[in-house]
């Protein structure tokens, strides 16, 4: 709180800005500061439990929503977005829904020594659905759309070009990203997700000099190791325990992973994320070796945890 006091006052008294610009773009700050140790970076996430009516609206705005994978992204349905209003004496145009209507927000942070803040309200009842973007404590300008469904389909376009981060990724930071897009495309189960070719190795393999069926299976994989760490009681409450036969226990892994990857594999072809039938003679070959390998290296991370 005293950092961010003393920054708004240097906002305020040095850098000349408009008080109720500074002061909103402080109070979105404290409040990310809240949310932030329940979301993840790259990932649009809901920072209250979601109503049946609040979920079609907030998997709409997962498609569409494309980050950039060091940016916090927060969901706030109703429940959340009605305490979070502009000051009484904000400008007009950050006042986009009237009190009694339901809103839902979104708020993306860019962090960094000049922090940028999104805040959009993306309500079908806003009267002006629209994105207000600060930095520095200054409003730099807004985007307002005649309808919530037009805003949702271009926050893509705000977001990419006043929030992405602008230097080289590394390699860590394509990882997440594809697997991000990945993660939303299984969830929603749609295959028109938002998603920068240029910047995502299952599209573009050569970002981590491979080919496309290395770059499958490194996406795959990834992917259910993921699935391993953050639900592991789903995938081991039916193995064997460690202490028991060894082979039955590798025969439980193997058939598991097995039968996961086939799923994710039936849903790349199913969703036609990947043309399988340009397959030459030789990545027909790999594409063998690469499912008995991946299946090996799984069920070995799998045996690992605890049954």
């Amino acid at each position: 709180m005293d950092r961010m006091t003393s920054q708004l006052t240097r906002w305020i008294e040095q850098e000349k800005r408009d008080p109720r610009s500074a002061r909103w773009q402080a109070a979105l700050e404290e409040i990310m500061t809240l949310f932030i140790p329940r979301l993840e970076k790259g990932t649009l996430t809901p920072v209250s439990p979601l109503e049946a009516q609040d979920i079609p609206i907030f998997k709409s705005a997962l498609a569409r929503l494309d980050l950039s994978p060091g940016l916090w992204a927060a969901f706030l349905p109703p429940s959340a977005a009605a305490l979070i209003l502009p000051p009484a004496d904000a400008m007009e145009e950050l006042v986009r829904i009237d009190k009694d209507q339901p809103s839902y927000k979104i708020i993306i942070q860019r962090p960094g020594k000049e922090s940028r803040i999104l805040y959009a309200e993306i309500s079908e009842h806003a009267h002006r659905p629209g994105i207000d973007i600060f930095q520095e404590g200054a409003l730099l300008g807004s985007f307002n759309y005649a309808t919530h469904d037009i805003c949702i389909e271009e926050m893509t376009k705000a977001v990419r070009a006043h929030a992405w981060e602008k230097d080289k990724w590394s390699g860590e930071d394509i990882i997440a990203y594809t697997v991000n897009w990945f993660e939303k495309v299984i969830y929603l189960e749609r295959a028109d997700v938002s998603v920068e070719e240029k910047h995502s190795f299952f599209h573009s393999p050569t970002l981590i000099r491979t080919d496309r069926v290395d770059a499958l299976f490194r996406l795959l994989t990834t992917f259910l190791n993921l699935r391993f760490q953050t639900e592991p009681e789903k995938f081991t409450a039916s193995l064997p325990e460690k202490t028991g036969n060894r082979e039955a226990r590798m025969s439980a892994c193997s058939a598991l992973v097995e039968s996961s990857l086939l799923d994710l594999l039936n849903t790349v072809r199913s969703l036609d994320l990947f043309d399988f039938k340009a397959f030459t003679s030789q990545e027909e070959k790999k594409f063998k070796t690469e499912f008995t390998r991946s299946v090996r290296k799984l069920s070995a991370d799998l045996d690992k945890m605890d049954a």
